[in-house]
């Protein structure tokens, strides 16, 4: 089987080399390849994945993490990937658990497998006000469909060939995990969680400030509501 890793990267020059190197140091039962994309970074992290070897995509211009992921998609497609994990550039993601997060799809209990740190509660939990949205958006995808995700905003993710192909059509822009998974819950096809470890930010600096969250919750609030219209609509 052979297995993507899909790695958005925006001015990650202070953590893609060591998340590289981690990943490479993991032993793998699969065919496992890596795929960065470049999200127009002004710095040199499309320098030093080329220089370790792994293979980047350079984008022409910012098209922000939907963008950016989507394109890692339509490589799988295009190259016929069995697999594609999504792991973030910034290195809060641990590639020890990528076979893990394609288990349950393999034993055909899953379509899509999110990577969840509250499972377990080990690891970096992220801040008190990201916890708090995050609680607020797991109950509203509780209540509009029934689905129980403990970390909707992870994006620690494994996709099958089925959502693969989903996504390299149409995959939410601005801030895609909670919808992605009411998109994947409206188009019949099944999510699941796993437990996972993640780590705090190294270097650089997060694109993610008080304001933006407050953004955030509004945009992803009213999308979710709206997808959840669509398909009673429709």
């Amino acid at each position: 089987m052979n297995i993507l890793i899909i790695i958005p990267a925006f001015n990650e020059e202070e953590n893609i080399r060591k998340l590289i190197q981690k990943v490479h140091e993991v032993k793998y039962k699969n065919t496992v390849d890596i795929l960065v994309i470049n999200d127009h970074s002004t710095d040199e992290t499309s320098l030093i994945c080329k220089e370790m070897g792994v293979d980047v995509v350079n984008l022409p211009c910012n098209l922000g993490i939907g963008g950016a992921v989507q394109t890692g998609y339509k490589f799988a497609a295009l190259h016929d990937y069995d697999f594609a994990i999504q792991v973030d550039g910034d290195g809060q993601h641990n590639p020890e658990f990528i076979e893990s997060l394609i288990e349950p799809i393999i034993q055909g209990n899953a379509d899509i497998v999110i990577g969840s740190r509250y499972i377990n509660q080990s690891g970096f939990q992220s801040s008190g006000m990201r916890r708090l949205g995050i609680r607020y958006l797991k109950y509203l995808i509780n209540i509009l469909t029934g689905l129980k995700i403990t970390d909707p905003t992870s994006g620690y993710r494994a996709c099958s060939k089925e959502i693969i192909k989903l996504f390299s059509i149409n995959y939410p822009k601005d801030y895609p995990e909670p919808e992605s998974i009411m998109y994947i819950k409206r188009k019949g096809f099944r999510v699941s969680e796993i437990p996972v470890i993640m780590n705090e930010r190294e270097g650089g600096k997060s694109s993610i400030n008080f304001h933006r969250s407050i953004y955030y919750m509004i945009k992803v609030s009213l999308a979710i509501v709206f997808d959840k219209i669509r398909k009673e609509s429709f």
